[in-house]
C-alpha cells in the first residue's frame, strides 16, 4: 500500500514544493492550524484589521491570474489544438509544446495555494462564520489534488479540463469580489447566489466530461486519475448543493415566513385600531 508513496514521478521534472510530501504537507498543517487555532488566538484581543486595499490588490491580482492561465489553455486547445477534449492525453515528455504544458500546470497548482491566502484573510477580518467546512475542504482539496494530479499522472492531461472550468469560475468570483468591495450594495444583490450556482454547474460538467471520457475505448487516461475525478466531483457538488440549499434556499422560505408574519401583524393591528 506505501509502495504508492515511492513511486516515481511521472514527470522527471520536478519544480518547488512538488519534489515530496513534506513540504506541502507541511504547508497544509500550517494552513489549517493557523485557520483553526492560532490565528484566533493571535486576533483574540485585537481588531479586525481593515484590509480593504489590500483585498481589492488581491483580487485584480487574482483576476489577472486566472484569465491569463485561462487564455493560455484556451489557446492551446482551440488554436493550437494539442488536446481532444474528449479524452485529454498528456502530452509525450518529448513533444515541442511539453514544456508549456508544465509552466501552465505548475501556475495552476501555485495558485491553489495562493487561494489559501482568502482563509488568512477572513482571520484576520474576524469573520470566523465564513470559515466553514466547505470552505476548509474545498481549498484543502485543490491544493491536494492539483500536486497528486502532477506527481502521478503528469503535467496536463485529464485533470487539465477540472482546471480549465475553475479558472473561469475563479475569474468570474475574483472579479465579483473586487467589484463588491468598491460597490457595497452588490453584495446585496442575487451576484452571490449565482457564484455559488456557477460552482455547481462547474462540478456537473467535470463529472459529465469524466464519465465521456471512460466511455472512450481507445482513451489511455489512467482509470485511477478518473476515478478520483468521479469522486472528489461527487463530494463537493454533494458539499456544495448542501450549501446552496441553506443558503439561499431554505434562507428565502425563512425570509417569506418573516415577512408573512409581519403583514399579519399589521393587518392585526390595524384591525385593532379600528374596533
Amino acid at each position: 500500500m506505501l509502495e504508492i508513496l515511492h513511486k516515481p514521478h511521472v514527470d522527471p521534472v520536478k519544480y518547488p514544493l512538488l519534489d515530496g510530501y513534506w513540504p506541502l504537507t507541511i504547508l497544509l498543517i500550517s494552513y489549517l492550524l493557523f485557520v483553526l487555532k492560532l490565528g484566533k488566538l493571535l486576533m483574540a484581543n485585537r481588531q479586525p484589521y481593515n484590509l480593504g486595499t489590500v483585498l481589492k490588490v488581491y483580487n485584480i491580482f487574482q483576476v489577472i491570474y486566472n484569465t491569463a492561465l485561462f487564455i493560455a489553455i484556451s489557446y492551446y486547445i482551440f488554436w493550437e489544438r494539442l488536446y481532444n477534449f474528449k479524452c485529454l492525453s498528456v502530452l509525450p515528455l518529448d513533444h515541442s509544446h511539453k514544456n508549456a504544458e508544465r509552466i501552465i500546470s505548475y501556475a495552476y497548482f501555485i495558485n491553489k495555494i495562493i487561494d489559501l491566502l482568502d482563509t488568512i484573510f477572513i482571520v484576520l477580518r474576524k469573520s470566523y462564520r465564513q470559515i466553514t467546512v466547505l470552505h476548509l475542504v474545498h481549498h484543502v482539496y485543490m491544493v491536494a489534488a492539483s500536486y497528486v494530479c502532477i506527481r502521478f499522472n503528469g503535467y496536463g492531461g485529464h485533470p487539465l479540463f477540472v482546471g480549465y472550468l475553475n479558472l473561469l469560475v475563479h475569474s468570474v468570483m475574483y472579479s465579483y469580489y473586487y467589484l463588491a468591495s468598491v460597490y457595497p450594495s452588490i453584495k446585496q444583490s442575487t451576484w452571490k447566489e449565482y457564484m455559488t450556482i456557477m460552482q455547481m454547474i462547474q462540478f456537473v460538467m467535470i463529472f459529465v466530461h469524466n464519465i465521456v471520457t471512460f466511455m472512450q475505448p481507445n482513451c489511455d487516461v489512467s482509470p485511477y486519475m478518473m476515478s478520483l475525478v468521479f469522486v472528489m466531483t461527487l463530494v463537493m457538488l454533494a458539499m456544495f448543493t448542501n450549501f446552496y440549499i441553506h443558503s439561499y434556499v431554505m434562507a428565502k422560505d425563512q425570509r417569506q415566513e418573516v415577512f408573512d408574519y409581519v403583514k399579519l401583524k399589521e393587518k392585526e393591528t390595524k384591525s385593532n385600531k379600528k374596533d
